[in-house]
């Protein structure tokens, strides 16, 4: 396939509100395992696009990672700034990180942003929810407080996963990346290199599984987590999430409440110095992944597809490709080696993919990384004629 061209940089709009035409680009197509044929077309272009999510009228809120809101037209063609914004601490791997909604947003207009920000120590992730206003000529967050914090702060730019997924029975869970320091994924002191179950204020929800170890540990739903990137739910309300692995071992992981994901204690990749990692083969105490990629796809972006402009793809999960500049897509269900799942298709996709999310209508979004990053949709290429 060839290389997607990169989009024209957008002229200077005035601040409230980027108005940018339609990209020039040519739409180009993907040929699936079926066969069939995908169109993808680029709609927009961002700086360091991180995350999205759709509203209930069909446009976009699209984090940038430098700490701008975006909201997008259904098409692409309109980027208003959304104001309201917390400062967020910039550089690395932080900054402004993912956007989602409550799961009565038609009924309290309740957004969520999960972001990086600076404190004694360091560093940490922090997730701030605010109500969503858009009367007026620009739309704005207000009523915006921090909920939630990574403790404690520690020094580095790097591994806050700080992704948010609401649950079937709209309890919030988060992934708490262990910030490139390994060990406290194991320490129930710190809700570092863990995955958390929340209210939807932030407090701890109340059964959790690790109640009787500490008032911290309240919040946790998993242990021994590295730096999780995609956090999604099947349609039997199952939770997944992925995990990007050190020198190897790359992991898509169910998840199970109160297991221990192994983290750094086993791996199957080793560290970045060269030293080894015993193999989760090795010690059964430690839950297993499902599937694990060598060399690594370095996995960001995650959703389980239920849409009807894809009926094969139902069920089915995708994921963006980093390193791997791909669009991988995994099937589910019991494999020949027992375990639960298998990919089962990439596409080249010529950029690292950042952001993977599903449309109202059934089409698949992705968002480019890095500067220039162009949002793109996915559509049978039979339905554009």
């Amino acid at each position: 396939m060839p290389k997607l061209q990169k989009l024209t940089s957008v002229a200077t709009l005035p601040l409230l509100a980027l108005i940018c035409s339609a990209p020039a680009a040519a739409q180009t197509t993907l040929e699936s395992a079926s066969g069939a044929a995908i169109a993808v077309e680029p709609v927009a272009e961002f700086d360091e696009p991180w995350a999205m999510t759709f509203l209930p009228d069909g446009s976009m809120l699209i984090t940038e990672q430098a700490g701008t809101l975006m909201q997008v037209s259904a098409d692409g063609s309109e980027k208003t700034p959304v104001s309201g914004v917390p400062a967020v601490a910039y550089g690395g791997q932080g900054g402004l990180g993912d956007v989602v909604l409550h799961p009565n947003f038609a009924e309290n207009r309740t957004v969520y942003l999960s972001f990086a920000e600076e404190g004694d120590g360091g560093q940490g992730a922090a997730i701030a929810r605010g109500t969503l206003a858009t009367d007026g000529d620009r739309p704005r967050l207000e009523g915006m407080e921090v909920i939630w914090r990574q403790v404690p702060k520690v020094s580095g730019q790097g591994h806050y996963s700080h992704r948010i997924a609401f649950g079937p029975d709209g309890l919030m869970f988060v992934t708490s990346g262990d910030r490139q320091k390994q060990t406290p994924a194991q320490d129930m002191d710190t809700n570092l290199g863990k995955i958390l179950r929340l209210n939807d204020d932030g407090t701890p929800a109340a059964d959790n599984p690790f109640q009787d170890q500490g008032d911290l540990a309240r919040q946790f739903w998993t242990v021994g987590n590295r730096n999780m990137l995609g956090l999604a739910f099947n349609g039997d309300g199952q939770l997944w999430a992925h995990e990007m692995g050190p020198r190897g071992g790359d992991e898509l992981n169910r998840i199970v409440a109160g297991e221990n994901y192994g983290w750094p204690v086993v791996s199957n990749g080793d560290n970045y110095n060269g030293s080894q990692i015993p193999d989760h083969d090795t010690n059964d105490a430690f839950k297993k992944p499902e599937i694990s990629w060598s060399p690594v796809i370095s996995p960001a972006g995650f959703v389980i597809y239920d849409g009807e402009m894809f009926p094969e793809w139902q069920g089915n999960g995708f994921m963006g490709g980093l390193s791997s500049k791909a669009l991988i897509r995994v099937g589910f269900g019991e494999q020949a080696d027992g375990t639960l799942g298998a990919e089962t298709e990439r596409f080249n996709m010529g950029e690292r993919i950042r952001e993977v999310e599903q449309g109202p209508d059934g089409a698949l979004w992705l968002l480019e990384d890095g500067s220039g990053g162009r949002l793109l949709k996915l559509t049978p290429a039979d339905a554009n004629g």
